[in-house]
């Protein structure tokens, strides 16, 4: 299972193909199928151990709002079961799947270590685009992913994108990968695929830095303090301080009430122009869609670009950058506070049940490192729209050994981790 996300994602086009009656066919939802269709043929007790607990409630909360927006907004019921089933594929089925798959530590180890992996194999790719300014997506499978040249040129050099939408998507998948790397090295991993892991984690660090992705390297760091003083102090605290702070932003950004300029005033200090630039830009369309929101505030306004600011001539006037702002528009404040709790609800309760002192385990190392990642994507959904399913395959494996009965999880805790191979 994990092994079809990771290829599917890393590897499979950015397309879409449009099939009447089901969401449309890309890279994610096949690979949502593909498992699904194996499980029921050949593990069909997998999907019979599912058992519904209090922490899913968010997501079924999340991915039944389109239909919500729908009704409230004299869309149709039609139109309403359209959008609830592409929300069940793009973030349903791998929750779905992380409750079911990823049912251990063990299992959410070889998350971790598929991540890592991962991103050691993008090594070459991503060098190579860097190298001669050319996209590997254009050149396997003759598609452009719609991504403006102009945001390919960075520093001097060409961000690299390999076969993902966009290279900010690029940055934070390298950038979870070097955080996993970083915690095996922590808890005493010598060797990964018979080489010493300082050797791979050297490399993929470098490549990273390559990636040039300013917003990523803001999330390492981010990531690497709140493990660190975890692993130190044996505390959470930043980690809590973050996702009381993703919170907050949300609620001025829902009232309308979040202190753009003092914030870009402050940005300028510290930033080049170019960066201060690109986050004003999204700071000034957040504020006029966030008004339009504002309008429909509690269910949003539903499909069909209505959440969308318009001039007198019909032209679109607004950009939709961040993930927030175009949920809610499209599924107000009721779906804004599913998706964050769908989120952020399995990392507070693997906090509260498996306390920082527990971090430097091997067994519960990785999945620490999980809660930090997924955290940190909810970060960035601030100010990026980069959906990535296997952050909610993590969730959903997190909400798992969450809501374990104690006894079932002991034994794995206090295990010693195996060499990877």
């Amino acid at each position: 299972m994990i092994m079809s996300f990771i290829f599917a994602w890393l590897f499979l086009p950015v397309a879409m193909f449009k099939v009447p009656g089901i969401p449309a066919y890309t890279k994610m939802s096949a690979a949502c199928y593909g498992i699904l269709i194996a499980t029921f043929i050949f593990n069909p007790k997998r999907i019979s151990s599912f058992k519904f607990s209090w922490v899913d409630i968010p997501m079924v909360l999340w991915c039944t709002s389109p239909f919500i927006s729908s009704v409230v907004n004299d869309l149709g019921a039609y139109d309403g079961f359209s959008t609830t089933q592409v929300q069940i594929v793009t973030w349903g089925v791998p929750y779905f799947l992380g409750r079911i798959y990823l049912d251990s530590f063990a299992g959410l180890r070889q998350l971790a270590v598929g991540l890592f992996l991962g991103g050691l194999i993008y090594i070459p790719f991503c060098w190579y685009e860097s190298r001669t300014f050319s996209s590997l997506h254009i050149l396997v499978y003759g598609l452009n992913t719609g991504r403006d040249a102009s945001q390919s040129i960075r520093y001097g050099g060409y961000r690299p994108q390999v076969f993902l939408e966009h290279g900010l998507m690029l940055g934070v998948w390298l950038m979870t990968a070097c955080l996993m790397g970083i915690t095996f090295w922590r808890t005493g991993v010598k060797r990964v695929l018979n080489q010493p892991i300082v050797l791979l984690l050297s490399f993929l660090l470098i490549t990273f830095i390559i990636a040039r992705s300013t917003g990523a390297y803001t999330l390492f760091l981010l990531g690497l303090v709140i493990l660190f003083v975890a692993w130190q102090f044996r505390t959470a605290i930043l980690l809590w301080i973050l996702i009381l702070g993703i919170c907050w932003y949300l609620y001025l950004g829902v009232t309308g009430t979040f202190p753009n300029k003092q914030v870009i005033d402050t940005l300028s200090q510290t930033f080049d122009a170019e960066r201060v630039a690109s986050v004003k830009f999204r700071f000034d369309n957040e504020e006029i869609l966030g008004a339009r929101a504002r309008e429909n505030v509690m269910f949003g306004w539903g499909g069909f670009a209505r959440n969308r600011v318009f001039d007198e001539y019909g032209k679109d006037i607004s950009i939709t950058d961040s993930l927030w702002i175009i949920v809610f528009g499209l599924q107000g404040a009721y779906g804004l506070a599913t998706l964050t709790a769908s989120i952020l609800l399995p990392v507070i309760s693997f906090c509260v049940r498996y306390p920082a002192k527990l971090w430097l385990r091997p067994m519960v190392a990785p999945a620490a490192t999980l809660a930090v990642c997924i955290t940190l994507y909810m970060f960035d959904s601030v100010l990026n729209a980069m959906v990535n399913p296997i952050f909610m395959l993590a969730a959903g494996g997190l909400a798992t050994v969450s809501v374990k009965p104690k006894q079932a999880t002991t034994a794995q805790i206090n295990g010693q981790m195996a060499a990877i191979s």
